[in-house]
């Protein structure tokens, strides 16, 4: 698992590569809060273009993360999905929370 970012007028972009499930959870997990205590962002954009597989494990760091940045009043959006991971973030209601767009 690869937990890339980079930040950009005031927009932390995301990328997760490789298999998001329990074993991968709290690397994962804490990539990502590092990542948001390092900046001063109104949006995140989490990239799962390279995403392979994500379990529900998976889908409680992303939906943790979202409540902790959701306090802090920033808006998340999740990006490029491939077609299995829409299909689990699709039926978990996810994009409910994180709208879907495209990059």
């Amino acid at each position: 698992m690869k937990v890339k970012h980079k930040f950009l007028k005031g927009v932390l972009y995301m990328s997760l590569e490789g298999e998001l499930d329990e074993s991968k959870s709290l690397y994962t997990r804490s990539q990502m809060e590092s990542a948001f205590d390092s900046y001063d962002m109104s949006k995140v954009v989490i990239d799962l273009s390279c995403l392979s597989f994500m379990d529900s494990t998976g889908i409680g760091v992303l939906i943790g993360r979202f409540k902790k940045l959701k306090e802090r009043q920033i808006t998340v959006v999740i990006a490029n999905p491939s077609r299995s991971i829409d299909k689990i973030l699709t039926l978990s209601g996810v994009y409910s929370l994180m709208p879907k767009v495209e990059y």
